[in-house]
């Protein structure tokens, strides 16, 4: 399954979080070092928020975010 950001594939620098699977387990947070695997079967490394790192294999409960690239102050406006 390809994980997708507004229908774009996952890719390095994105942010994935995962859903706890228990009442009162965290979810947890990380950042995409690396997409491996052919289209449709990607699994990700992953540096998780406490800093370990490790491969994941994402499932539905996995979801992906694109950090935003406009830098502060900045309107997409010119003058």
């Amino acid at each position: 399954m390809t994980k997708t950001v507004n229908g774009k594939p996952a890719r390095t620098g994105d942010k994935i979080s995962v859903a706890g699977h228990a009442v009162g387990v965290p979810g947890k947070m990380g950042e995409i070092l690396e997409v491996i695997g052919e289209i449709g079967h990607e699994h990700f490394r992953v540096r998780w928020e406490d800093g370990h790192e490790s491969i994941f294999f994402p499932g539905d409960d996995a979801r992906i975010e694109r950090p935003s690239t406009r830098r502060k102050g900045q309107s997409g406006k010119e003058s």
